[in-house]
């Protein structure tokens, strides 16, 4: 006998259940591990997916954690399923989040004499430390404009392309880590962004098998010498207001005594420049 109409409909999948789904085959997880790692059953989680049950709202914040959501995205999921967003979004000057951003800018003026940027989901500068200098050295005074997008400027022919010695094996460790931030959250964003600037690359052979990927400094060359850079990437995984959590922090360490000699007479160079 066939369902009748409201039948069908009540079995009807949700935006809810169709995002679960969504995010979980984007995880590659089945029902089983995302029900064991949201601490319910195979067939409750079936029955959520089917459109068969309405979750409580401790179950959706249950199933966007162990999906790895982002605060944001966990916001989307709990909105598709008829609550309310659990996670502030604070202005980036705003009172909430003051403390929060005093205390990165103390980080970037303890990292001095080296660079150091705290930059938004999609790169936006958000704020730099004066060593941030010697990253912007030469560039085209229109990508110095707020907004700043600091991973534009890493690669574009008028921003520090010209100056970075191993443009190839840099720019790959920029873009492949955008599209592997894409392809975990998608954001159309991302994307564009990402195909943008592969375009500042050259082209040329893919790696061989002497590549080291992430673990080849950036070589920038300055007015003072080359500088070779590690970078290290700090976010802030248990922030619960949007706005923080979607900050990161990239610092730069010398990879060499040369390169910390050199940035070292930088900024005694700048602390001796008269003012104005």
């Amino acid at each position: 006998m066939a369902p009748t109409t409201a039948a069908a409909a009540e079995r009807r999948p949700s935006p809810f259940s169709r995002e679960v789904r969504r995010w979980r085959a984007l995880r590659r997880m089945s029902q089983l591990e995302l029900a064991a790692l949201a601490g319910t059953t195979q067939r409750h989680l079936s029955f959520i997916e089917s459109g068969r049950s309405a979750p409580g709202r401790a179950m959706v914040v249950r199933l966007a954690e162990s999906l790895a959501l982002s605060l944001r995205e966990r916001n989307a999921l709990l909105l598709t399923a008829g609550y309310a967003p659990a996670y502030e979004e604070s202005p980036r000057d705003g009172a909430a989040i003051e403390p929060a951003m005093n205390a990165l800018r103390s980080i970037l003026t303890g990292h001095l004499p080296y660079p150091a940027v705290v930059a938004g989901p999609r790169g936006e500068l958000v704020l730099a430390n004066a060593a941030f200098e010697v990253l912007t050295e030469g560039a085209a005074a229109r990508l110095l404009e707020p907004p700043v997008n600091v991973l534009r400027l890493a690669l574009h022919p008028e921003g520090m392309g010209p100056r970075v010695v191993n443009l190839a094996a840099w720019g790959r460790h920029v873009t492949e880590s955008l599209r592997a931030r894409a392809a975990a959250h998608p954001d159309g964003g991302l994307d564009a962004l990402a195909a943008e600037l592969a375009g500042y690359l050259p082209a040329g052979a893919p790696p061989g098998p002497d590549h080291l990927g992430f673990a080849v400094p950036l070589r920038l060359r300055t007015a003072g010498g080359e500088l070779r850079l590690l970078t290290t990437l700090t976010s802030f995984a248990t922030a619960v207001d949007v706005t923080l959590a979607e900050l990161h922090l990239e610092a730069f360490l010398p990879a060499d005594p040369e390169t910390a000699e050199l940035l070292r007479r930088r900024a005694a160079a700048r602390c001796a420049a008269p003012a104005g």
